[in-house]
């Protein structure tokens, strides 16, 4: 089976950002599962379901990716998959404080899990899931920032809620 990471987040929705990190995992790891949270307690925007079809069409040139939802604590969907590595990407150093935490936790939770920080790319420093939906949802371009398949859904979800609005 080889070395494989699991690339946990909401993904909400998956950015060049997130797919860069996916590519240059895969130079060190066999294969990457990309783990869509159902349970984030974060507000999406998207349904898991979308989330889990977008980011299969973003990576469906990477033939080593697996995309997928979980339920759960990380530590224990890990265990499930034979993986031994979380892979997390850092944006920034307000991003590290976090990311620590989580990877003590989960560290704590279960001694056999190592998590992998990767900084992203320069290109993608700035990108975040957060900031393209406040891009999108007021009309700006997210063209070069997403796949084609999420700028278009972005569009879509905004146009709807702005329709909706207006009633």
């Amino acid at each position: 089976m080889g070395k494989i990471a699991v690339y946990p987040g909401s993904f909400d929705p998956i950015t060049f950002g997130h797919i860069d990190i996916v590519g240059r995992a895969l130079e060190c790891f066999d294969g990457v599962i990309v783990a869509i949270a159902t349970d984030s307690q974060k507000n999406t925007l998207f349904t898991v379901e979308e989330r889990v079809e977008m980011a299969r069409l973003g990576l469906r040139e990477k033939p080593d990716v697996v995309v997928e939802s979980f339920q759960g604590l990380l530590v224990d969907y890990v265990a499930r998959t034979k993986a031994t590595v979380i892979l997390r990407g850092l944006r920034a150093t307000s991003d590290f404080d976090y990311e620590f935490h989580m990877a003590s936790t989960n560290k704590s939770l279960n001694e056999n899990v190592e998590t992998l920080f990767m900084m992203a790319s320069k290109d993608f420093c700035f990108v975040s899931s957060r900031t393209i939906k406040e891009v999108a949802s007021l009309n700006g371009s997210v063209k070069g920032l997403v796949p084609e398949c999420v700028e278009r859904k972005l569009k879509e979800r905004f146009e709807a809620m702005r329709k909706k609005s207006q009633r």
